[in-house]
């Protein structure tokens, strides 16, 4: 595999090492103004993007600011940067979500359908002892090439169509990312859905194979996709907490 596909999944990760964020708490969408999402969160695409960055923007929805974000075949992931913090076995990751409009062409089994209508990632610092050689490989060449800090180790939550929920996949360009399902089936405009996963858990149960502790986070991201099939979705999101 070209290294270039290899980080086709892992380019949102280019960590801006923000000291800043260092033991905060995830700055809230519900206390920004309406426009452009405010720092530390950034946007960030793929390197050498041709396509359209995914749009973030905070608007109210239901006289409350959340997060909105529109793809049109576009891709882009808003991040902000967690250096440092490690998940203990009772750490958990809450967010609300709602989708307006899905994508109808999506299928994470495959290259040309690896697109999703809404995402929260969470990147790990994993070591890559526990990798495989091909593996090791081609993640320091990743690194090497792009000069950046890539993490071995990225766990997407998403809403996909039509897988159920539970569902665990490789993303189909590099096994570093891992998708869990914990939405799925078609949009459902005006209907909020409340996430909570248990962090730890969760990436013992993706990568428990190649790591025996849960490593220390580098950043979480919220993001959408539809570069690949080139279609259209817009969904919302609420704040996302990381606690204790």
């Amino acid at each position: 595999m070209a290294v270039v596909s290899f980080w086709r999944c892992l380019p949102f990760v280019l960590l801006a090492g923000s000291a800043w964020a260092q033991g905060m708490p995830v700055p809230a969408f519900s206390a920004m103004a309406a426009g452009a999402v405010a720092p530390p969160w950034r946007i960030a695409g793929l390197p050498g993007q041709k396509s359209q960055l995914t749009q973030f923007a905070i608007v109210a929805v239901e006289s409350r600011p959340v997060l909105r974000v529109a793809t049109n075949a576009s891709y882009g992931n808003l991040v902000f940067d967690v250096r440092g913090r490690r998940p203990g076995p009772d750490t958990l990751l809450h967010w609300g979500w709602m989708l307006e409009r899905g994508l109808q062409d999506s299928d994470l089994s495959s290259k040309s359908g690896d697109d999703v209508a809404l995402k929260v990632c969470a990147l790990f610092d994993m070591p890559l002892d526990g990798l495989g050689l091909a593996e090791r490989t081609k993640m320091r060449m990743a690194r090497s090439i792009s000069g950046e800090p890539l993490p071995a180790a990225t766990l997407c939550y998403v809403w996909d169509r039509f897988l159920p929920v539970g569902s665990m996949v490789a993303n189909a360009f590099s096994a570093r990312v891992r998708y869990l399902v914990v939405s799925s089936g078609p949009a459902q405009p005006g209907k909020w859905m409340s996430i909570e996963r248990n962090l730890a858990g969760d990436f013992l149960r993706a990568f428990g194979h190649e790591a025996t502790a849960v490593p220390a986070l580098l950043a979480l991201a919220v993001g959408a996709d539809a570069d690949n099939t080139g279609g259209q979705s817009l969904g919302f999101v609420g704040d996302v907490t990381l606690a204790p």
